[in-house]
């Protein structure tokens, strides 16, 4: 029986063992197979990192070489395109004065050390280098593509820049080069072709040169090669015949090997640690209170969240500020902060619910968690306001400069929501906190306070604090304080500029222009206090009242029709129609007089709504016209969409109608566009006869400008028109005669 038992016994541990031996040939195998899939994945990913570091070295050493070049085409702008220039060089021949000007600029070397001028035959006038005349002949240092050069800018055409630049061969190395004609600062060469003159420059792109690229760009190792020299990442020089010169290589700094490198080792090592965690999950107590913990942890973060985005709350992001607050006063850093608010959420809300609006938020949240640092603390304030806090080594607001110019191009791409394609920007205010001796509720004070400008200043850009700002905030608030007593006193005054017909030049309306005299200040411009009622949400009640004085004016001036400009604050009012309605009963005006004016900003942020409020003003009879048309995004879609009764050119189109070809063929198309929709046309910005007459024979029916007269007081207006009734009587008495 012992040895019976003894058998089974040894059975039994035989059997244990095998299980243990195949437990253990099973985990090492899989731990084998997994070490070497993650470190063959981190190979790939090493491998990428290197040619992704040595494309982006490729892209900035492209880029020092066009700078390099670029910065030579901007001088030689600045000394071809001059007066001065074109007096010496062609009019008065001052050989020394060609010399000073030019040859003699050479000896710096920073911009250019080689400078000539050569006559239509290719023949110097001058040849200087590093300051001093050239002894060699020009054919013996430079190759025959510096020649092409010459002869493209010669072909140029009247209408183009005459300049051109490149590479070329000399006999000191490859340096950029570039030719101009010499001309007047408008533009303007003064003597026919044959007898103009070119401007040539020269800067070499010697070592120096190449080290102050490298150290500039932190562009590792950069040197100039043979053009035949094999590199598997190089950018060519060539000069304008297509012939190669050289080529700009680099040292690979390799991130991913170096990476590779570090994390191997731990890579292996938290591998092995797995090994050791099974012992772990044997463990049922830890691991229940380890779940306890993650419980309790997740719950205190919930409550520094924002549930809709996922980000950081208000008392989320105070913590956060708080700790790189401290930590700053610590290292001696410096926390930075954003302050975003989006422009024209309110109208997508509006226009396509609050369902839109929270997918929204959740698509900025999203876009913006991958362009912040990894140090960054990023929170959603409530409403459609967001910030971002991190901490830097820089003492200065280039980092966060840096990142808002990013927040900025993000938000300059439409963004698709569900199955609507929607546009939204964001201002962005900046503060900082150096070495943390501004405490986070300052901090956070000054980005909003810095936000807040950015707004105002025209929306979609950033605007760092400064002490003046505080100033500025206390000015507007007494402004807006101002503007509002004279809301309600009535205190604004209108001015009335001429609307005439464009063939008998007859006052056929007026446009109303508000006009403010502050006391203890005087005058202010339009300019300076309509942005403050429009983020003020005084906008509303001073167009009210600058509608209701038009209309009572009007009343006098029964032949006239009245134009007036809206607001975008007040179209977004869907009660705007209804103001509209009252004002023309109380005035007891015909609503056919009187002209709306809005300008196309409005209409690509909210086209649905805007068709809406212009069919309700269509239908009490109000003319409707799209103003400022051609300074911006115009489209035919919006003149055949809206149904405009009337469009005003602006001014941008028709100041050159008279000396820019180019400006009087986008002038005849947009008339003839306007004309074959049935669309009468008004052309603002008229200074001078010559461009009535112009437009007139474009096909404008209306025409505006000082030359027919400026904003003038309602007295003036009357008089003007008793005058045109007292030439017309007398032009028919003449022909009753």
């Amino acid at each position: 029986m012992g040895a019976v038992f003894g058998s089974i016994q040894r059975n039994t541990q035989i059997g244990r063992h095998s299980i243990v031996t195949a437990v253990l040939f099973s985990f090492a195998l899989v731990v084998t197979v997994v070490t070497l899939m993650v470190l063959t994945a981190i190979g790939r990913v090493a491998d990428y990192s290197n040619k992704l570091d040595d494309e982006r070295s490729w892209e900035t050493t492209a880029g020092a070489l066009k700078t390099f070049e670029g910065l030579l085409d901007a001088t030689l702008h600045d000394y071809a395109a001059r007066n001065a220039a074109a007096r010496n060089v062609y009019e008065e021949n001052d050989q020394e004065w060609i010399a000073g000007a030019y040859g003699e600029m050479s000896s710096d070397g920073s911009l250019f050390d080689m400078a000539l001028v050569v006559d239509d035959s290719n023949k110097p006038v001058i040849a200087y280098r590093d300051g001093k005349p050239m002894t060699d002949k020009v054919e013996d240092v430079f190759d025959a593509s510096m020649w092409a050069l010459v002869d493209q800018v010669r072909k140029t055409r009247v209408t183009s820049v005459p300049e051109a630049s490149g590479y070329v061969m000399t006999d000191k190395g490859i340096a950029a080069i570039g030719v101009a004609t010499i001309r007047e600062k408008s533009g303007h060469i003064p003597v026919p072709e044959g007898k103009r003159r070119y401007l040539i420059f020269v800067r070499h792109l010697d070592a120096a040169k190449i080290k102050m690229l490298s150290n500039t760009y932190v562009i590792s190792g950069l040197r100039l090669v043979p053009p035949d020299t094999t590199a598997r990442y190089a950018v060519s020089i060539v000069d304008p015949l297509g012939k190669p010169l050289g080529r700009l290589v680099w040292t690979s700094r390799g991130p991913g090997d170096v990476s590779y490198q570090q994390a191997r080792p731990l890579v292996l090592g938290a591998l092995g640690l797995v090994g050791m965690f099974f012992v772990v999950l044997l463990i049922l107590g830890s691991l229940a209170g380890r779940r306890l913990r993650a419980e309790e942890a997740l719950a205190r973060q919930g409550s520094l969240r924002d549930r809709l985005s996922g980000l950081l709350n208000r008392e989320g992001l105070r913590l956060d500020v708080d700790r790189l607050v401290e930590s700053a006063r610590a290292d001696g850093s410096n926390v930075l902060l954003l302050y975003l608010d989006l422009d024209g959420f309110k109208e997508i809300n509006d226009a396509y619910g609050h369902g839109t609006g929270d997918q929204l938020i959740r698509a900025v949240a999203a876009g913006l968690n991958v362009l912040i640092p990894p140090t960054a603390a990023l929170a959603r304030l409530g409403g459609d306001e967001f910030a971002v806090a991190f901490p830097t080594k820089e003492l200065n607001d280039a980092p966060a400069l840096r990142l808002a110019e990013q927040v900025l191009d993000f938000f300059a791409e439409p963004l698709e929501i569900g199955r609507r394609v929607v546009v939204v920007g964001a201002s962005i205010g900046i503060a900082s906190s150096p070495e943390g001796r501004i405490d986070r509720e300052e901090l956070v004070r000054r980005a909003d306070l810095a936000m807040y400008k950015a707004k105002e200043a025209g929306r979609a850009r950033m605007t760092c604090y400064e002490t003046a700002m505080d100033a500025d905030r206390e000015e507007r608030n007494a402004l807006e304080l101002d503007l509002r007593n004279a809301i309600e006193k009535e205190e604004l005054t209108l001015a009335y500029q001429p609307l005439v017909d464009a063939k008998t030049h007859e006052i056929t309306g007026v446009e109303a222009l508000v006009r403010w005299s502050r006391p203890g200040y005087g005058p202010i411009s339009p300019e300076a206090f309509i942005p403050v009622a429009e983020t003020s949400g005084l906008i509303e009640a001073l167009g009210l009242l600058v509608l209701r004085k038009a209309c009572e004016a009007a009343q006098q001036w029964p032949d006239l029709r009245i134009a007036v400009n809206v607001s975008p604050g007040q179209f977004r009012n869907p009660a705007f129609a209804d103001y509209v309605r009252h004002v023309l009963n109380h005035a007891e005006i015909e609503a056919e007089r009187i002209t709306l004016e809005i300008t196309e900003g409005y209409i690509i942020q909210n086209p649905e709504r805007t068709r809406q409020s212009i069919e309700r003003l269509k239908a009490l009879g109000v003319k409707v016209a799209l103003d400022d048309f051609g300074s911006g995004f115009s489209s035919i879609g919006y003149l055949r969409q809206f149904g405009f009764d009337r469009i005003k050119i602006d001014r941008s189109l028709t100041m050159d109608v008279l000396t820019d070809s180019r400006a009087r063929e986008m002038l005849q198309a947009t008339v003839a566009l306007a004309r074959s929709l049935d669309i009468p046309v008004t052309a603002e910005g008229i200074e001078t006869e010559e461009q009535g007459i112009a437009l007139q024979l474009f096909g404008c029916d209306e025409l505006q400008g000082y030359f027919f007269g400026k904003p003038l007081p309602e007295a003036e207006i009357s008089k003007r028109l008793k005058a045109q009734t007292a030439r017309a009587l007398a032009g028919e008495q003449e022909a009753a005669a």
